[in-house]
């Protein structure tokens, strides 16, 4: 079960994430020699850059879904991963040197409890470093292309995705401010992504991942096809390159 979750969200985000990885581990200037958390692991697209990179025996991770556990377990052997939350981190302070986020902040119940506690267990003089798609209407995140489609139809679900915390400009800055670290640089992360067709990129939209996943297969089966024609309009038909960003937000603490 946890391998059937873990696959429906590569299938769906992680073909995304995998892209955006390697770069944000840059941005936050992952090195040989440091110890890393991930937080908000899922099923370990940063985890994977951040094993490759320190080793296995240097790298946490932690998640709220036991499914994801117990798949970083299994693709991951020897990384310590625990169960829990952002707000409530079970490392000790001061343990790592970088303590990184991908595409979580925004999904926290309380993102500046979950920030301050990613600074509680960095040691002094380390880095906390987020990054959140761009969520920004008619923006260029993953999703960008459905919420304008969904807008059309449902601009108040629509709208609601819009306001998640950290999606747009400048809020995961002061989301960091209010979790006390201030000193930071905050900017946007692009990364290239390939699509074989329309088909490939609409397909995951239809496993019931994340608030699009569970949107899409709560229709009934003439409003998905509505909806899939108005995303068709938005996008290439055939093979294309999606050009997808992020913000970033990298502090010392």
């Amino acid at each position: 079960m946890a391998f059937l979750a873990a696959d429906a969200y590569d299938s769906f985000m992680g073909r995304f994430s995998r892209h955006l990885a390697g770069p944000f581990a840059d941005r936050a200037g992952v090195a040989a020699g440091q110890r890393a958390l991930d937080v908000g692991c899922g099923p370990g697209a940063l985890t994977a850059v951040l094993v490759e990179r320190l080793g296995v025996e240097q790298v946490e991770a932690v998640d709220p879904a036991p499914a994801f556990v117990e798949a970083i377990g299994q693709r991951l052997p020897g990384v310590t991963v625990r169960l829990g939350t952002a707000e409530a981190l079970p490392q000790e302070d001061d343990s790592v040197d970088v303590t990184m986020s991908q595409l979580v902040v925004h999904f926290m119940a309380d993102p500046v409890a979950g920030l301050t506690q990613m600074a509680r267990v960095t040691r002094p003089g380390g880095t906390v470093a987020a990054c959140v798609w761009n969520l920004e209407r008619g923006g260029d995140g993953p999703v960008s292309a459905f919420h304008t489609a969904v807008a059309e139809i449902d601009p108040e679900w629509a709208g609601g995705q819009e306001h998640r915390l950290g999606g747009t400009r400048g809020e995961l800055g002061s989301l960091f401010r209010a979790a006390g670290m201030d000193r930071l640089t905050e900017d946007r992360l692009t990364v290239e992504v390939p699509m074989e067709s329309f088909a490939a990129y609409w397909e995951p939209f239809r496993m019931g991942v994340g608030p699009a996943g569970d949107y899409v297969t709560g229709l009934s089966d003439p409003a998905r096809a509505d909806l899939e024609a108005r995303v068709r309009s938005l996008l290439p038909d055939g093979p294309f390159t999606m050009s997808v960003s992020a913000w970033c937000v990298v502090a010392q603490v």
